[in-house]
């Protein structure tokens, strides 16, 4: 138990992941407690994507370790959807061809029990998880607002509701820590701020956040504790009041430290900028 009484769900320690001779994370502690929306924040090619793939089983870390409610997962990615974690990408992977309701069908594969014989003779057990695998997907869309376009192409969805999408596809696999890699990217504000109330009830039923974003009102307005990477590191971490203040935090973002610790607004007007023009360290992550 933490010391505000609530359990720990993720536990990532002293995680390094090295590419040959470039080190794209070093010695990251971070935990996620049950009930909490904990922010990710740092410049581009920080290391914050590299970062959820070392979580997520897409990367073996060089060292340290991920532990999903106190155990150890093994560095595979189907073995931590199962434990209990799901994430959404940087750019969106939904498939284009399938629709709203079968996208969402496909992230219960790893709740069905039922084998590839099942499936061939549809026997009794195979039609039964069937049915509760598409009655809950439609509660997921019901939940995401998505409902009335189940049968919607994905590829015809908004952009916004494609991130909702994805968000739905990882709820399906039943997760109690749900990772994000920067939900609104690309969304206008009324998208944002529907995005921020998705996420608020998704912590309302239970499943704990981790969310990556650039959008600092965002980041500072949704979330419990920001942590913020710079170069690999984890530079400061704390509550937003006092890492929005911090005045590592500002020189990361601006360059240099300055008199007079700017708010959320001021970071925000930093990040819209940064994140319009065309970034190499950007692309070099996503690549990682």
């Amino acid at each position: 138990m933490t010391s505000n009484g609530s359990s720990p769900v993720l536990d990532a320690s002293g995680v390094t992941m090295r590419f040959g001779g470039l080190t794209a994370v070093r010695n990251v502690d971070l935990t996620v407690n049950s009930g909490e929306i904990v922010g990710l924040i740092g410049p581009n090619g920080a290391g914050k994507t590299t970062f959820f793939n070392c979580l997520t089983g897409l990367y073996v870390p060089t060292e340290g370790k991920v532990s999903y409610k106190g155990t150890v997962l093994p560095p595979k990615p189907h073995l931590v959807t199962q434990a209990g974690i799901a994430r959404t990408f940087q750019n969106i992977r939904l498939f284009a061809n399938m629709t709203v309701l079968e996208n969402v069908l496909v992230g219960r594969h790893t709740r069905t029990k039922e084998g590839l014989f099942s499936a061939l003779v549809r026997g009794p057990g195979f039609k039964k998880a069937e049915k509760e695998s598409k009655e809950r997907a439609m509660e997921l869309l019901e939940f995401t607002g998505l409902a009335k376009k189940a049968d919607h192409l994905s590829r015809n969805l908004p952009y916004g509701e494609q991130r909702k999408l994805e968000i739905a596809r990882a709820l399906a696999s039943e997760p109690g820590l749900l990772l994000l890699d920067e939900p609104t990217a690309g969304m206008n504000p009324q998208e944002t701020r529907a995005a921020e109330e998705l996420i608020f009830a998704i912590r309302d039923q239970g499943i704990a956040v981790l969310v990556i974003e650039h959008d600092m009102r965002f980041i500072f307005n949704l979330c419990d504790r920001v942590a913020c990477l710079v170069q690999g590191e984890k530079l400061v971490e704390g509550t937003p009041e006092v890492v929005q203040r911090d005045e590592r935090v500002i020189a990361a973002y601006l360059g240099t430290p300055f008199e007079g610790a700017p708010g959320a607004d001021e970071l925000a007007e930093v990040e819209a900028a940064e994140a319009a023009a065309p970034s190499t360290n950007s692309r070099t992550e996503d690549a990682q």
